[in-house]
């Protein structure tokens, strides 16, 4: 046997009745040989790690547009925290653990630059949805056209990630809840750090039930979805922790997401991204020469890629191509 026949066979004797074992993936949409070393979802998260989208999210925006300070979260340091919640959760609940580790670092790979307020931009100018375009990124985007070719039951749950979506495996599931987790938790913990919110804000009888710190709160959400979820067919809170974590959620967007403090550059950015559209579809002839090349593909068009360029920029490349286009050289400092 293999190395990694050997680790399918520990799968299928350890992991719960409800997890998804590697060799019973669906398979890749273009069919690869095997690694001797390796099992399939195993393989995913190795080759979401290394893609050229996954480093670029370090310099993306999680909240707070370009704060000063070291210790705010950015796209990159969200997406590995989901990963550590979905992966404990996943272990606790003798889950495939790597493939909810693949789908936790791939969630978010078609992200915009400034967050929300990126996301909003191509919406106002081309139909956008972030976890859209994430399984864009690595079915068509990624290695100059070629995708990652990565599993079915990875790309149905960067996919189904967003609160509306329906992932098909219990692995899917647990991501789709710790990425809930995770952005309640540490945007509240910056929040705090920018002075935006105090811990006194915070609501007392979401404090009684979740917690008197954000430490606390974290700790009573991973505890909660496991011991309502040990083997069980679905991934679920109790009641009262679910309704309190909800309420948390919409107290959050009530102060933090929409409070002018945090928020009050997002126009400009919204802004931005708007007219670099604009100027890319005008001037297709600036779009690197991988993206050129794909508008005249079928199903491609001069909009498509251009979106697909601009959702790929990180913050500070996007504030470079427009200073590069609409600011004069002389009003440079």
């Amino acid at each position: 046997m293999t190395i990694r026949e050997q680790l399918e066979a520990r799968e299928e004797e350890y992991l719960s009745p409800y997890a998804k074992l590697s060799r019973n993936s669906k398979g890749r949409e273009r069919e690869e040989p095997q690694c001797d070393i390796r099992p399939v979802f195993q393989r995913d998260r190795d080759r979401i790690l290394h893609c050229k989208a996954f480093r670029r999210l370090k310099q993306k925006t999680q909240v707070f547009l370009l704060p000063k300070g070291d210790h705010y979260r950015t796209r990159l340091t969200h997406t590995l925290e989901v990963s550590q919640n979905a992966r404990t959760i996943a272990k606790a609940l003798r889950l495939n653990e790597d493939l909810v580790e693949a789908i936790a670092l791939g969630h978010d790979l078609g992200h915009t630059p400034f967050g929300h307020a990126g996301e909003k931009a191509l919406n106002n100018v081309y139909k956008f949805s972030h976890n859209i375009q994430s399984v864009r990124v690595v079915e068509r985007l990624e290695k100059q056209g070629r995708g990652l070719n990565l599993t079915w039951e990875v790309r149905d749950g960067i996919l189904n990630h967003k609160t509306a979506g329906n992932p098909h495996t219990l692995e899917g599931k647990v991501l789709r809840l710790s990425d809930k987790i995770a952005y309640i938790y540490h945007d509240m913990d910056d929040a705090i750090r920018g002075g935006i919110l105090t811990e006194a804000d915070i609501p007392p009888e979401l404090r009684k039930v979740l917690g008197g710190s954000c430490r606390e709160r974290l700790d009573t959400m991973v505890h909660d979805v496991i011991i309502n979820s040990m083997d069980r067919p679905e991934i679920c809170m109790s009641e009262p922790v679910d309704r309190a974590m909800h309420d948390l959620r919409r107290f959050m967007f009530e102060n933090v997401y929409l409070n002018p403090k945090a928020k009050g550059e997002e126009d400009k950015a919204v802004h931005m991204i708007e007219q670099l559209f604009d100027y890319y579809v005008k001037h297709p002839e600036l779009l690197p020469e991988q993206y050129l090349e794909s508008i005249s593909e079928p199903d491609n068009s001069r909009e498509r890629v251009v979106c697909d360029y601009i959702a790929g920029m990180t913050d500070s490349y996007a504030v470079k191509k427009f200073e590069e286009f609409f600011v004069p050289e002389s009003w440079k400092i």
